[in-house]
């Protein structure tokens, strides 16, 4: 992990496919332990996809797209 210009930790998190959902994505990355727990950062205006807050949960996620939740950066990448 290294951290960013805006002070948050930056890492890649490798999927298997893409698109992701953006629900889905931050449980897998762990940020959350539940879908439950990722849809209410979501929709409490907790997320940014690529620098701009994102309040739909099941907002599609591609290999590139940085998605920036509780002081962490996630860098998807398809692996």
């Amino acid at each position: 992990m290294k951290n960013d210009s805006n002070g948050s930790e930056t890492r890649e998190v490798l999927v298997r496919a893409v698109p992701i959902d953006l629900c889905q994505l931050i449980k897998y990355a762990g940020i959350t332990e539940s879908g439950g727990g990722a849809n209410q950062l979501i929709v409490g205006g907790e997320v940014q996809l690529n620098g701009q807050v994102e309040l739909l949960k099941r907002r599609k996620i591609y290999s590139g797209d940085r998605v920036t939740v509780l002081g962490q950066t996630l860098i998807v990448k398809l692996g």
